[in-house]
């Protein structure tokens, strides 16, 4: 029921709709509106601090629920009524903090273990998301341990690298193997398709604006966009002559006696932190999300897994290359801090077949940092792809679009600086889960909010900051993203030992359409 406006109880739950206070006790929660309008369908979640996961109608009444012994990110109901989890090893020797997770679990409807599939060691761990495929395999996001010396061998700033290692991320499809265990039939590295502009002596120097497709392995803490190459031997030109006219001192590397400059703080290992994966069937694309670069990179998943450790072969014929990357290009040289549109985002999604903006992505635009005023934002991207060439993109420009063919925000009321999610809806609405405070709603195409429930469930696990200082699960970022004020490095909002995980917050909610096979499984629907 909605109430009147200007009622007196329609006064205290619109208030509380829009609250962002300490956790809001269970009794104030719960559906707030649900309006003409809204698609019908089941919202399925798991709050990060809680055992259950919850399948809920329409009206917030819960028609199912799985239980785990393991805290909860991303979770998946398959067509045949099963669910598919990431869970969370907080024992891990080398990997820790947000989206830290080490399990896949499918769950019977009873809740029983079907199949249980385990990465978590001191050189490798799950974390945040996974894609199931139509051919029963999982793709998932993992982190892989590099140490210090190694990362330097590749090209890493020493004193921007932790002597705790270095955690590139990379991409892997499982094959399981049920009741326990699975095989790795494809993978991708984000160490193999690295760039660096700091030293010739080792791998993979080159110009970086020059090459796109491959990743600044500074990219995370340099200050200034790269040069080209061009631009690099004109300024060491000019410094020649300047240090022959004595104006710069002797040698190129003394100092000018004035001590050392200041250098940034070494980065987090986790200087990707993929917290997203997607997967679009007809072009046979997979969508990654790195917050911390404040980027979408596409990737072509039709090539073999030696194909994807190089530059050339599969579909697009350029291996494991970025096909495309949107959100920040500074990062590549073809734009400054002000061209920056991504803000610490999570959950990229494909808009699916048959759906309004089919092929467009969807993500939620978290806004951690976004230059003036901090606040969150949906964007939907039409991307600049064809289908005989691939993305395309104007020589000496960033890749497209300019801005986003639609957004949704509320700088005033709808801020969640870290987890989250959204996707497109059948009807053409946009759900979106503002995760920090559990606020699950239904947007149109023109801003009006036509559903919205408050998450009332969880707080049976405590989550504080884990090993080493680290945030908690999911969240938030180890330090503020490139490329906005305080680039430098920093604590967490709310202080250094703050916590942002509520009891209720929520990794990602899922609106579920009444003819998905997983509900008619169930038994749900009929």
């Amino acid at each position: 029921m909605i109430w009147p406006p200007m009622h007196p109880l329609g006064l205290l739950l619109a208030s509380l709709a829009f609250q962002d206070p300490a956790p809001t006790p269970a009794l104030e929660r719960g559906l707030k509106r649900s309006e003409a309008g809204a698609a019908p369908g089941y919202v399925l979640f798991s709050p990060l601090r809680a055992r259950k996961t919850f399948l809920i109608d329409a009206r917030g009444e819960v028609v199912h629920e799985w239980d785990s012994p393991q805290p909860p990110l991303s979770v998946y109901l398959l067509g045949d009524g099963t669910l598919l989890r990431v869970g969370r090893i907080d024992d891990n020797p080398t990997f820790f903090g947000g989206g830290l997770g080490g399990r896949i679990q499918q769950l019977a409807k009873d809740g029983s273990v079907l199949w249980d599939y385990v990465l978590s060691d001191a050189d490798r761990s799950l974390h945040h998301d996974i894609e199931p495929l139509a051919n029963g395999n999982i793709l998932a996001t993992a982190w892989e341990r590099l140490s210090r010396d190694e990362a330097i061998a590749l090209g890493r700033a020493p004193e921007a690298t932790n002597e705790k290692g270095w955690w590139p991320c990379w991409v892997l499809e499982i094959q399981p193997v049920r009741p326990s265990g699975g095989t790795i039939v494809w993978e991708w590295h984000a160490k193999e398709h690295l760039i660096q502009d700091l030293d010739p002596t080792k791998p993979g120097f080159g110009d970086v604006r020059a090459h796109p497709e491959r990743i600044d392995v500074n990219a995370d803490h340099r200050s200034e966009a790269p040069k080209s190459a061009e631009e690099r031997a004109r300024e060491e030109k000019q410094a020649e002559e300047m240090r022959a006219l004595g104006y710069a001192g002797g040698d190129a590397d003394e100092d000018d006696g004035m001590g050392a400059a200041p250098q940034p703080p070494p980065k987090s290992g986790d200087w990707l932190h993929l917290n997203s994966i997607d997967y679009q069937p007809s072009t046979d694309l997979v969508l990654l999300s790195s917050p911390e670069l404040c980027e979408l990179w596409i990737l072509d998943h039709s090539t073999t897994t030696a194909q994807a450790k190089g530059s050339s072969g599969g579909r697009y014929k350029k291996g494991g290359d970025l096909l495309y990357r949107w959100g920040n290009p500074r990062l590549y040289g073809m734009g400054t801090a002000a061209d920056q549109k991504l803000f610490y985002q999570h959950q990229a999604d494909f808009v699916r077949p048959g759906l309004p903006g089919a092929g467009h992505v969807t993500v939620f635009n978290n806004g951690s940092k976004r230059p003036g005023k901090e606040y969150s934002s949906l964007e939907e991207l039409e991307l600049p792809f064809d289908p005989a060439q691939g993305f395309t993109r104007a020589a000496d420009q960033a890749f497209g679009p300019t801005k986003p063919a639609w957004s949704y925000s509320d700088p005033e009321r709808f801020y969640s600086f870290f987890i989250s999610g959204c996707h497109r809806l059948a009807n053409g609405n946009t759900f979106a889960c503002s995760g920090k405070q559990g606020r699950f709603f239904e947007v149109t195409p023109a801003g009006a909010i036509v559903w919205e429930y408050w998450n009332p469930y969880g707080g049976e696990f405590e989550m504080g900051m884990g090993r080493a200082g680290a945030p908690p699960p999911g969240g938030p970022p180890p330090g503020p993203p490139p490329g906005g004020p305080g680039a430098a490095g920093g604590p967490p909002p709310g202080g250094p030992q703050s916590n942002p995980v509520e009891p209720t917050s929520c990794f990602r909610a899922t609106k579920l359409a009444p003819d998905h096979p997983g509900l008619k499984a169930l038994g749900i629907v009929r």
